[in-house]
Order: C-alpha cells, then sequence, then structure tokens
C-alpha cells in the first residue's frame, strides 16, 4: 500500500503545478498582447493630434484630438484613392491567382502524391532561399525591355509568383488531413476532378483556404520594395504612397500616421473578419 501512494499523488501535484502556472501564463500572454497592440493605438492617437502635439518630445498624450491628419491625407495634395484601388487590386487579384494554383498542385502533393513529392516541396521553399534585393534588377531590366514598368499586372505576377511557394507548403498540409473516405465515396459517385476540390475538399478544408488567402492579401498589401523599384505614378500602391509623407521639408508625423491607419485599416478588417477562420486554418494542420 505504501508504494502505490507516491504514485496516486502524482496526478493531483501535477495537476496543482499547472493550476499555479495559468494565471501567471495568462499575465504573460497580456503582457506580450499589449505589447503589440501598443504602437498601433499610439498610431492612431496621434492620427488625431496636431503637428505640433505629435512632434512633442516627451509626447503630449492628452493633447487636444484633430482630424486635421484625416482631411489632409484625403484633401491635401495627391488623391491617395488610386494608390489603393491599386494595392487593393494587386492584392485581391494575386490572392485570387495563388489560390487557383496551389489548391491543385497541394492536391497532387497530398492527396494523388507524386514521385518523390518532398523534393517537389523543398523546391518549393527553395525559391523563398533568394533575397529580393538579388533578383531586383534582373527583373527591373526585363520589366523594363518588355514595357511593363509602371504596370499592375506586372506587379500581380510578381506577387503570385511570391506567395505561391508559402500558400502551396500551407495547403498540402490542409489537405493532408481530408479524409480518404470522403474521396473514394466521390470517386465511386463519378465526380471528377474539379468537382472533387469544389464539393467535396473546398468544404473540408476552407478555414485553411481563408488562412492561406489572408495571408497572402497581408503579404501582397504590405509589399513595398518592388513596388517602389517597377512602378512611378500609374501604378503605384499605397506603401509607396506612404513614403510621399517623408519630405525635405520635414516628418508630417500626424498626416503619416492618419495615412498610416487608413492604409492599414483593409488588412485589419480583413483580419477581424476572418480570425476564427484563421485560428482553425492555422490549426488544421498541426495535429496530426
Amino acid at each position: 500500500m505504501s508504494t502505490l501512494a507516491p504514485t496516486a499523488a502524482a496526478p493531483a501535484a501535477v495537476k496543482k503545478k499547472k493550476s499555479r502556472g495559468g494565471p501567471w501564463l495568462s499575465l504573460l500572454a497580456w503582457i506580450v498582447g499589449i505589447l503589440f497592440v501598443l504602437p498601433v493605438v499610439w498610431m492612431v492617437l496621434t492620427s488625431f493630434h496636431g503637428e505640433s502635439d505629435a512632434a512633442q518630445n516627451p509626447p503630449a498624450v492628452f493633447a487636444p484630438l484633430t482630424i486635421e491628419g484625416y482631411k489632409e491625407f484625403f484633401t491635401g495634395g495627391a488623391s491617395p484613392w488610386p494608390p489603393l484601388l491599386n494595392s487593393l487590386t494587386a492584392s485581391v487579384v494575386s490572392t485570387a491567382l495563388v489560390l487557383l494554383l496551389s489548391i491543385p498542385a497541394a492536391y497532387a502533393l497530398s492527396i494523388k502524391p507524386v514521385k518523390k513529392w518532398t523534393d517537389t516541396l523543398f523546391f518549393f521553399l527553395s525559391t523563398k532561399m533568394l533575397p529580393i534585393v538579388a533578383g531586383l534588377l534582373p527583373l527591373y531590366l526585363f520589366a523594363q525591355s518588355a514595357g511593363l514598368l509602371d504596370n499592375i499586372w506586372l506587379l500581380i505576377i510578381f506577387y503570385t509568383s511570391m506567395n505561391l511557394p508559402i500558400a502551396v507548403w500551407m495547403m498540402r498540409s490542409f489537405l493532408s488531413e481530408v479524409p480518404v473516405e470522403m474521396l473514394e465515396a466521390a470517386q465511386m459517385d463519378g465526380a471528377n476532378l474539379v468537382k472533387t476540390l469544389r464539393s467535396v475538399i473546398a468544404p473540408v478544408v476552407m478555414p485553411g483556404i481563408a488562412a492561406t488567402a489572408l495571408i497572402c492579401f497581408i503579404f501582397s498589401w504590405n509589399e513595398l520594395l518592388f513596388a517602389r523599384v517597377l512602378t512611378a505614378t500609374v501604378a503605384e500602391t499605397a506603401p509607396v504612397f506612404l513614403t510621399s509623407f517623408v519630405t525635405s521639408q520635414g516628418l508630417f508625423l500626424a498626416q503619416l500616421c492618419a495615412a498610416a491607419f487608413v492604409v492599414s485599416l483593409p488588412v485589419l478588417v480583413a483580419g477581424f473578419a476572418a480570425q476564427d477562420k484563421l485560428v482553425q486554418g492555422l490549426s488544421l494542420g498541426s495535429v496530426k
């Protein structure tokens, strides 16, 4: 009986230890979350201050609030709507193309695996190992010789190729969770590949598709280097437009914060709208 006492008390000790660490982990999670959100909150607060109050050091936290920064952003100088529409077009179209290409590729690498599929996945991943700066000059020369400089479709092609490897890796992990019995039942019913992807696989991995689409959209929306070098005025995107607020006359901090918040708003709205699908999608392929 004495030998059984320690083993019986062990689960209780482990449970007590876990309960002691629970509040500290929760506190740590809150601190980390506040540290991530604090710069965004500070940017929004600064956008509602005047330029003189925004430039003070130390910052004037309780300075009077105003919307002059937003008025200047929308009405003063160049219009922000063409860059915003260019970013929206490039992000949405490239994300749609990435999904159309990555889902069949991930299907071939997971559900109907090809020979040496691990080498194929490594090849996709190896394309992300080259720094963007290293390939920027050849891409610029190609765009110049092809007459595609300052063209939104050139950015769409680059954004699609840039996000495709990540999308294939993500979608493969999601598609590997699809039960084989569902595919066998669809084949017995005479469903072809397109119908199987649309009616059987897509509803099951919809959280994964939403997570992949959101990540590709964010990467495309925030991309600056390609857009800065390969566009001028016609295909200028929103991140490039933000750099115009840093001029030789000085840094208009309040107006820049207002512009940055407006440019970040589509990504924030998309993230909040799809947060449930994003969490489900990111955790879908994590448990085998």
